[in-house]
């Protein structure tokens, strides 16, 4: 069995919150849910870097929106993905530093889980072949 992919939510919203953790661990991901973009970023610098799959984060927060959690975050581990979701799709609001942009009320739930299966997959990196390396002889030693 594969290990859990682990994914960093965060959301001011406590209810919505707790419906993407329910969402994503019904799909077989480990959750960290934060409320705060300050609690989220204590996650990350706590964390072993490659050990959080994904940050997954609103975009409108007090005190510091998804972009500048986004923009922090990859200082502190500048390959882990990041997702901002957000009920606003003005262009002026869109997530500039994030891997992906969904607007919360033009995607659906399962676009959005299809859409952290591929940042997560992209994180891991190409699948390696699982054949044995050819190794081929000088023929002067051979004989």
């Amino acid at each position: 069995m594969r290990p859990k992919k682990t994914i960093l939510c965060v959301d001011d919203n406590e209810q919505t919150l707790s419906v993407r953790t329910f969402l994503l661990e019904t799909r077989g991901y480990r959750v960290i849910p934060a409320l705060s973009p300050h609690q989220a970023l204590e996650v990350v610098e706590q964390s072993i870097p490659g050990s959080l799959d994904l940050l997954l984060s609103d975009l409108n927060m007090p005190q510091m929106d998804g972009n500048e959690l986004v923009r922090r975050a990859k200082q502190l581990q500048p390959t882990l993905p990041a997702m901002i979701v957000s009920g606003t799709t003005g262009t002026s609001d869109r997530a500039c530093c994030a891997d992906v942009f969904l607007p919360k009320g033009a995607s659906s739930p399962a676009e959005m889980i299809e859409r952290i299966r591929v940042l997560v997959a992209r994180k891991r990196g190409p699948k390696r072949s699982h054949l044995a390396p050819r190794i081929t002889l000088d023929p002067a030693i051979a004989s």
